[in-house]
């Protein structure tokens, strides 16, 4: 299944696509697409509505993040050995975790906002992966049982603010509007292996990244598992996966977004999004 939710920001409603690509209203079956649909009971009775008999949405044009009651949105750094490369960093050994803010999550696309003074906020394609039941230290061959599906990322980034300035890297990852998420949650059973999975991004018309998940260094399994031993993760968490070659931090010489750049991204099987970047009013205070 590909399950939306579409409207206004904070007053989306549950949607699902068929399979000619309508977007279609569930809200008469489900009041939201939220932790407890993303069970796999949720799930199994969002499968059994004869989606023919739905409402086709035709005059909505804004998607919001495809589900919601996320409470940990969490990311892997440096899982493509080509993209450690090109920043000039070593290839982990373990996975790298680090937290984005859930007050980044946006809809996929909603504009991406720089933040007052930025010089180096930089795009990233990343395959999410979302929690339907918790897990706390499970094996990892048990692992994508614990998964309810799979959507697109864009894991914006403050490179100053993430790899210049002192302490983690969270303060790089979260700011306003770095988190947008979808247009779809895709169901595992249309995503039977998540390591076949071409991924793209598009800068102003121009291919920057040009990727497959099959090059990621760990796997979801692994991930999931991993981090259960760490963090219990809870229906409706994100796992945003890591991102092939092709950032702005890479290139060279390295360069950023900018105020009126158009980003294009998308994966096989999930989607694409458009993103305009525009800068915030805001001041710096410290």
């Amino acid at each position: 299944m590909k399950l939306v939710r579409y409207g206004a920001t904070g007053f989306e409603r549950p949607g699902i696509v068929d399979d000619d690509g309508n977007l279609r209203c569930i809200f008469s079956h489900v009041g939201d697409i939220g932790p407890e649909q993303l069970s796999p009971d949720g799930l199994a009775s969002i499968a059994a509505i004869d989606v023919t008999q739905l409402p086709v949405i035709t005059d909505e044009k804004r998607i919001g993040i495809p589900f919601t009651g996320t409470r940990k949105f969490l990311g892997v750094g440096l899982n493509f050995a080509d993209h450690a490369a090109e920043s000039g960093l070593p290839i982990p050994t373990e996975p790298v975790i680090f937290t984005k803010a859930i007050s980044c999550l946006q809809g996929p696309n909603d504009k991406v906002m720089l933040p007052p003074g930025s010089t180096k906020t930089d795009w990233e394609v990343e395959l999410g992966v979302v929690i339907g039941t918790a897990a706390s230290h499970i094996a990892e061959s048990d692992a994508l049982n614990y998964v309810a599906g799979y959507c697109v990322v864009n894991d914006v980034s403050e490179r100053e603010y993430q790899l210049d300035r002192e302490g983690t890297w969270d303060k790089g990852k979260g700011y306003d509007t770095f988190g947008p998420v979808g247009p779809w949650l895709v169901t595992t059973d249309e995503v039977p292996d998540p390591h076949k999975l071409a991924m793209w991004l598009d800068l102003n018309g121009k291919r920057m990244q040009d990727g497959n998940t099959r090059t990621m260094i760990f796997g979801v399994p692994k991930l999931v598992s991993y981090i259960s031993n760490f963090i219990t993760l809870e229906p409706g968490d994100i796992i945003t996966t890591g991102t092939p070659p092709g950032v702005g931090l890479g290139q060279k010489p390295p360069f950023y977004l900018k105020e009126g750049d158009e980003i294009h991204l998308g994966i096989e099987k999930l989607g694409d999004q458009r993103q305009q970047v525009v800068r915030s009013s805001k001041t710096i205070t410290a």
